[in-house]
């Protein structure tokens, strides 16, 4: 399971524990691309820090993948296209 999903399970639990908030600030600073203090992530478990990790793996293979996908769009019907007229 990708820790996307996992992170999602994990906060439907239990959304009010502080490993939870942590977790659910540290999802909202990768969709938001802002700062995220590191020192945050140390007041972890070892479980959830290793979802943290995870989840940071994860987030930055996607942001790859969609970024691929969008100059592959872009190849297709913009460069490309031009070619065969």
């Amino acid at each position: 399971m990708n820790a996307i999903k996992e992170l999602r399970k994990y906060l439907e639990k239990d959304s009010t524990s502080e490993p939870a908030i942590i977790l659910a600030k540290l999802a909202a600073a990768l969709a938001e691309e802002r700062m995220f203090p590191l020192a945050e992530l140390y007041k972890l478990g070892y479980e959830e820090f290793r979802l943290a990790m995870d989840l940071m793996s994860d987030w930055r293979l996607d942001r790859y993948y969609a970024a691929r996908l969008q100059l592959l769009d872009f190849v297709q019907s913009d460069v490309l296209a031009h070619r065969s007229k």
